[in-house]
């Protein structure tokens, strides 16, 4: 008896130094990974999720990953998409950008419970011409920390996501073209379907998250037939929801004041020194260099009428987002939404004439709710206003429009501001919440951090993670967090004081806002 208990004691102590020794490796439909262990958090990094969309494969939709022998190493970021930095950038890239470049990474507790544990899924912004997975910010250890498997991925920016010409056409005509950007993230959904219990994740409990060109994908993602079933709850940050700075391109055609996808491909052809529109002109096309392609465009220089930008194509975009909401073609799934207290927003007036001509018949009313002491200050006013257009309003649209369908929606207003910036900022700008969703305010505010950013960081962490988990934010030991709805109108704002709910304080003038997006 004592022999067999011998034996037992040791074939259990081979499993346990097995399952510790292989917590990080892990075999995908491609191959084996081997992945790094720090504190209890396996990362496993640069992992590809489609061939290289270099050569022939440029501008073409994902194509299927090649499977390699051995074990590859995942210790590393694969290379960012191609761009040109941009300077100032609050998430700078920790990699050299490359044309070769759809990778994605996956954080895991190194401890699983016994089930698969939720799954969160983000998209970086960066004005789809800038952004990657690379930058400190976006590191998931404290998500994987708090009990969810993190993916974040790379997406192709810029003309090398967006672009239409007419031999592209010709060459396939029945494929899905243009928004290749839109097809690297449906396919880093798939994989993630595909792969992500091997990991520990749940495939059947992915939340998609995004922050501004990151939330106008979320939105897409959720109007696009592509991803139906890829995922079960969405976040929104700063990422829009009305259809409020123009009419988008479409591929093939001329779209309201505007040319087509196509003529705009072919003017960058022409400015490349390209003649035609037939298969030499795109073979040509695909000759070019990276840093031709990229020809300097970023968020800088992205008013360009080389670049095309998201477009109507009739598969992947069938129509935009507000009006896939408003349709009720949106999937059915639990929603969180909102926007910053100082957040961006793009304004072509001149003057306070123009500023408020949009607000129609309320134009009194609305000079009196956003210029009370009738100081005229121009730049100051015209910013809020833009940012309430472009922002903050479509959020509660998002919230809305979701709530209407009888799925949960929680809307939030990030108000707070790290503790070193107070005298800069008079409120939150455009992707500060970031760092604080995360909890890598140390990476961005480093020796300026207070004890008070970190304990909102870890607050704000909690609520995203019990959304992930439940669809619900509520998370113990924080403030209620209430639903959605019309009537009331609360959302939680993130003010310096902590998390507080309650009825937006804004609403007079977002009705205003509401009122304008409809046209009246």
């Amino acid at each position: 008896m004592g022999r067999i208990w011998n034996i037992v004691i040791l074939a259990t102590g081979l499993a346990s130094s097995v399952g510790a020794a292989s917590v990080d490796r892990v075999r995908v439909d491609s191959g084996a990974l081997k992945g790094v262990i720090a504190g209890g958090v396996v990362a496993f990094k640069g992992i590809p999720y489609a061939a290289p969309p270099t050569g022939q494969n440029r501008w073409r939709a994902p194509q299927p990953v090649a499977a390699w022998t051995g074990v590859r190493s995942a210790a590393a970021y694969g290379s960012d998409c191609m761009q040109l930095p941009f300077p100032g950038d609050a998430a700078p890239l920790g990699v050299k950008p490359d044309e070769d470049c759809l990778y994605l990474n996956v954080w895991t507790p190194a401890r699983r419970p016994a089930g698969e544990v939720p799954v969160m899924v983000w998209i970086y912004g960066g004005g789809f011409v800038n952004g990657g997975s690379s930058p400190a910010v976006y590191d998931g250890t404290h998500f994987a920390e708090s009990g969810v498997v993190f993916v974040s991925f790379n997406y192709r920016v810029g003309r090398f996501g967006f672009f239409a010409f007419p031999a592209l056409t010709k060459e396939e005509p029945k494929a899905l073209l243009g928004n290749y950007c839109y097809l690297d993230q449906v396919a880093a959904l798939k994989w993630v379907r595909k792969n992500i219990a091997k990991f520990g994740g749940d495939a059947g409990n992915v939340t998609l998250f995004g922050e501004s060109a990151g939330g106008m994908s979320v939105l897409t993602m959720m109007t696009t037939p592509l991803a139906r079933g890829l995922f079960q709850k969405a976040v929104v940050e700063s990422g829009g929801g009305r259809t409020n700075i123009g009419p988008m391109r479409r591929v093939g055609e001329s779209a309201p004041n505007l040319p087509s996808g196509e003529a705009v491909g072919m003017a960058f052809a022409e400015k490349a020194g390209i003649k035609g529109e037939d298969a030499a002109a795109l073979a040509a096309l695909r000759a070019l260099s990276a840093e031709q392609v990229c020809d300097r465009l970023n968020m800088a220089s992205m008013g360009n009428p080389t670049y095309a930008g998201p477009m109507i194509d009739g598969k992947i975009v069938v129509e935009t987002s507000e009006q896939a909401l408003l349709a009720g073609h949106a999937m059915k799934i639990p929603v969180m939404v909102g926007a910053n207290s100082s957040d961006i927003g793009f304004s072509f007036a001149k003057n306070m004439d123009e500023l408020f001509a949009p607000f129609g018949a309320n134009r009194e009313r609305a000079e009196a709710v956003y210029d009370p002491e009738k100081s005229g200050a121009f730049r100051k006013i015209g910013m809020v206003v833009a940012s309430d257009r472009m922002m903050v309003e479509p959020a509660r649209f998002v919230a809305r429009t979701v709530a209407a369908t009888g799925q949960r929606a929680y809307e939030y207003r990030f108000s707070y501001v790290a503790e070193s910036m107070r005298k800069q900022w008079m409120g939150a700008p455009h992707a500060t919440e970031i760092p604080f969703v995360f909890d890598t305010v140390a990476a961005r505010y480093g020796k300026d951090l207070a004890a008070v950013d970190e304990a909102t960081a870890k607050a704000t962490l909690a609520y995203w993670v019990a959304f992930a988990k439940t669809g619900n934010p509520d998370s113990e030991g924080l403030p209620h967090w209430p639903a959605y709805d019309a009537a009331g109108d609360q959302l939680m704002d993130f003010t310096k004081d902590g998390p507080v709910a309650g009825r937006d304080a804004w609403k007079a003038r977002l009705d205003l806002t509401e009122a304008a997006a409809q046209g009246k």
